[in-house]
């Protein structure tokens, strides 16, 4: 611990060495499972996680609910990629070395980064994607936000990025994600109603069962009478007439 207390002073490098600890102290095979959910696993669990909204906002939102819906999971991945290209002028800007080849004593659980740490990739992009499903769906986006800050805990437990490299990620994410998310929508909307409109396409904005069942209320509600048929009813006064 003589980088923690070379460094005691500084509460970025003191939370680093608290949290990659924990990889110090923890089995083997915990260390793998981490490594592959913080390289991995979680932004694989966003993709899941948009997927699972888009087919639940599909089947059972109305067509505006669905066109909203889906416009604005289609800002999330591309917020993220924007968010993405913005952080390549800051990295190159502050040229933070990553934090294992400053302080010794790390536990690196992904060798091979080269680059530079400020801010965090990983942290950017998920919570990009977090903030902007928010924007399409708050259920989803809550849980989005939560994989998010899974995400930045394990970029620290792995001893590649330093605490205020996550929190910058985080931050910048959330900044263009929902700084944008006016402009992004009011561009995307109108391309997924139209999409909506058209035939095989639509599915992918509303399922055919939600339009059927709109078709179908908005006719029950007409309260149309049942045609006469001519001469029906009573044989007898037929005779008469």
């Amino acid at each position: 611990m003589a980088g923690l207390a070379a460094d005691g002073s500084n509460p970025d490098v003191s939370l680093l060495y608290d949290i990659n600890g924990l990889a110090k102290d923890a089995p083997p095979w915990l260390d793998r499972t981490m490594e592959f959910i913080g390289e991995y696993g979680i932004m694989l669990a966003m993709v899941l996680l948009v997927l699972w909204c888009w087919w639940s906002v599909r089947r059972r939102g109305t067509t505006e609910d669905s066109v909203a819906a889906v416009a604005g999971l289609v800002w999330a991945p591309l917020g993220a990629a924007i968010a993405l290209l913005v952080n390549i002028p800051i990295r190159g800007f502050v040229e933070r070395p990553r934090p294992f080849l400053d302080h010794h004593g790390l536990e690196v659980l992904v060798a091979g980064k080269t680059d530079y740490s400020f801010v965090s990739d990983h942290a950017t992009m998920a919570m990009a994607i977090g903030a902007g499903l928010f924007v399409a769906h708050r259920k989803f986006g809550f849980a989005a936000i939560g994989l998010a800050l899974a995400e930045g805990f394990c970029r620290v437990y792995m001893g590649v990025h330093y605490p205020t490299d996550v929190v910058g990620g985080f931050a910048l994410g959330t900044a263009v994600a929902l700084l944008l998310a006016p402009l992004a929508l009011a561009l995307l909307t109108p391309v997924v109603s139209a999409a909506a409109a058209s035939g095989r396409i639509g599915r992918l904005v509303r399922s055919r069962r939600v339009v059927a069942g709109g078709y179908a209320e908005r006719h029950e509600t007409l309260d149309i009478p049942e045609p006469r048929t001519e001469g029906a009813g009573n044989g007898e006064n037929d005779l008469a007439a």
